[in-house]
């Protein structure tokens, strides 16, 4: 019996969150060589049973470990942990994204490539993948009622609209930006925009289940549309933003 200890079962820290504490200890044990490339991680309820945690936040981190490439999950089979990345040939780093006019950048990026990715999607998507999509909507929903995370889960919803086109080199542009493509990960999108936390989210919500809605029916030209809002949005809300930032700079030099 090997000595190593099993990181799912050591004593609970402050996390950050539940999710990423799950997400700490199976990185770990990936890094550890307690998973090796091409084994199967612990079942959902195993991991539920030893980090004392709930499904939604056991789905949640498979995700988070998903979209950073550690693993990948086989419908039917489990979840796997993959081969390590060799180095990223897209010269972007998300760590250096911390400024408005970085975000609006990144926000005309993200228009062209995830307004195609919904498109994909409502056209490929699988029924498994629908309902993955579903439950990171659910998730967000939850967690805004409860005044916790939803950075994790809008990042999650993007991405899995991502996988159900069946595109590696879309899961891995939106994996490698990773929680920095959402905007409030970076700053406080909804003070910026002189609205009420719930009263954004809420209006976030309904474009995101508008984005659902066309991909469950397959209607790949309104996911577009909906998908292309959605961002424009944010990115209308971030420039008048910046507007006013400058404005008030210029106001306060003179």
């Amino acid at each position: 019996m090997s000595d190593t200890p099993n990181p799912l079962l050591r004593p609970r820290r402050k996390p950050q969150s539940l999710s990423q504490e799950v997400v700490a200890a199976l990185s770990a044990m990936i890094d550890n060589g307690s998973l090796k490339p091409g084994d199967k991680l612990p079942t959902e309820s195993e991991i539920m049973q030893t980090q004392g945690v709930s499904r939604t936040v056991v789905r949640e981190a498979i995700s988070r470990l998903q979209a950073a490439g550690q693993v990948e999950t086989r419908h039917g089979i489990g979840t796997f942990v993959l081969e390590a990345r060799k180095g990223s040939n897209i010269n972007i780093d998300p760590a250096t994204i911390t400024t408005m006019r970085d975000l609006l950048a990144l926000l005309e990026l993200r228009i062209s490539l995830e307004t195609e990715t919904a498109g994909l999607a409502a056209a490929r998507r699988s029924e498994e993948q629908l309902q993955e999509i579903r439950e990171a909507l659910d998730l967000f929903r939850a967690n805004q009622q409860a005044g916790g995370d939803t950075v994790g889960p809008d990042f999650r919803f993007h991405f899995a609209i991502a996988n159900a086109t069946g595109n590696r080199y879309f899961i891995e542009i939106i994996s490698h930006l990773g929680m920095g493509v959402i905007p409030r990960k970076r700053i406080n999108t909804a003070e910026l925009a002189h609205d009420q936390q719930a009263s954004y989210l809420d209006r976030v919500q309904r474009e995101h289940e508008d984005i659902f809605e066309a991909i469950a029916r397959g209607d790949a030209e309104a996911a577009r549309a909906a998908m292309r809002n959605h961002l424009t949005n944010s990115r209308e809300r971030l420039r008048r933003a910046q507007q006013e930032a400058e404005s008030g700079a210029a106001g306060n030099a003179s």
